[in-house]
């Protein structure tokens, strides 16, 4: 392998060569700028896919890949339990493997503030040194902007994380979710899910982040398809409408009813929560319409943190919501969720237990255990979407400590 490293310059040129070209060309040229420098004989881009349980490598048909193809673009699934991919997304650290013909596999994960775009995967000639090594972890951390941006302009990433096609409602649904899944930060880690029913149901999470606020919702519209998207659509579009307004967060909840109310049919309805966090005192408030409390692990235990009920959103115009505080503590879970986690038939499933035991992992794995496990209970046939988002409550101003993309430790309380 060449005796040379990737500085911050070559990172700046390779970055330049990148945006210098299509955005359905960046990722290509980045790997194969990567493969000149390292001396690579293949590097390939690996992005999550929609069910988070699996991985697609994308390609041309030039080069032999088998799987999904649109024209000359070609995505092939690839499995993550139990393989080495699933130790590098879950530890956050490059894995270096030794091939039977004696080259050196090195696979880095791509994730920008947590959330996981994917992986990337190199074949070398000879084993990489240290520094090589954390090098390709930073090349791996600039794939994940590179990623981000450029799937503006394109329906290539999109295409590619679909493994199966998606109806109008969920299409629909689909663009009501924050464009990240995940977001570290330093006084908290927030990561969301939806586990979508045969025929969507309806269900949304949001989250934005102020200079001293956090911003969250959960909703779960009533009826099913496309009725149910387009009632999510009008309720989150309010939310999102008033919140950018700089409204406080009874007046938002107020605005949102009222629309709903104004656009939507008679008895139809929304339930939600909503929830402001103040970054700089440390306080939090909620608003919750007709939804399932919360659930809280604190020191160990798992309790609801019980609320107020007010009516769901869209019932009646011109009515106020009762704004309650929200108790927050250093080293908090919050997870909230819909009733597709609790309702009859996944009635199996164990919620204050599965959140005890998977108390020593992220967020982002918790809500996608919380998912499996629902999955797993209805034999995977849901009835009802199935939502569930998570917060990490740190306390402290800052203290996150990262490498290439993701926290190394726990921000300090």
């Amino acid at each position: 392998m060449p005796d040379t490293d990737l500085r911050a310059s070559e990172l700046s040129a390779l970055l330049e060569r990148v945006e210098a070209v299509s955005p359905v060309d960046a990722i290509d040229v980045a790997a194969d700028e990567l493969a000149a420098r390292l001396g690579a004989r293949d590097v390939d881009l690996l992005i999550a896919d929609y069910s988070g349980r699996g991985l697609v490598r994308l390609g041309r048909t030039r080069n032999g890949t088998g799987g999904r193809t649109q024209g000359t673009e070609t995505a092939e699934s690839v499995s993550v339990a139990g393989t080495l991919y699933e130790e590098v997304l879950r530890r956050q650290q490059v894995a270096v493997h030794e091939l039977d013909d004696g080259g050196t596999r090195v696979t880095a994960p791509v994730t920008v503030r947590g959330d996981v775009i994917g992986a990337m995967d190199l074949v070398l000639t000879a084993p990489p040194t240290p520094e090589q090594i954390d090098d390709i972890a930073a090349v791996g951390h600039l794939l994940g902007h590179v990623v981000v941006v450029n799937r503006r302009y394109t329906d290539l990433f999109e295409w590619g994380q679909r493994t199966t096609a998606l109806s109008l409602s969920a299409e629909i649904q689909r663009r009501l979710l924050p464009p990240a899944f995940t977001c570290e930060a330093g006084q908290f880690t927030f990561a969301g899910w939806l586990e979508p029913a045969s025929t969507v149901g309806g269900d949304t999470f949001d989250y934005a982040l102020d200079r001293g606020t956090l911003h969250l919702s959960i909703t779960d519209a009533t009826g099913h398809d496309v009725e149910a998207a387009m009632l999510a659509t009008v309720l989150v579009g309010a939310l999102r409408n008033a919140r950018r307004r700089g409204q406080d967060l009874h007046s938002q909840v107020v605005t949102a009813n009222d629309q709903l109310a104004e656009y939507s049919s008679a008895g139809a309805f929304v339930t939600g929560q909503v929830v402001r966090i103040d970054l700089d005192h440390r306080t939090a408030e909620i608003v919750n319409a007709g939804h399932p409390n919360p659930l809280r692990l604190r020191d160990g235990r798992v309790e609801e943190i019980e609320l107020g009920i007010d009516r769901p959103f869209g019932l009646e115009p011109g009515r106020t919501f009762e704004v309650q505080p929200l108790a927050l503590e250093p080293g908090d879970r919050i997870v909230f969720v819909t009733d597709g986690m609790l309702e009859r038939h996944a009635a199996e499933l164990d919620v204050h237990r599965t959140l005890r035991d998977t108390a020593h992992l992220h967020p982002r794995e918790v809500v996608h255990a919380l998912g499996a496990a629902v999955l797993r209970v209805c034999g995977g046939n849901l009835r009802d979407d199935a939502t569930v988002f998570c917060v990490d409550w740190y306390g402290g101003s800052s203290g996150r400590v990262t490498q290439h993309g993701a926290s190394r430790e726990r921000a300090s309380t």
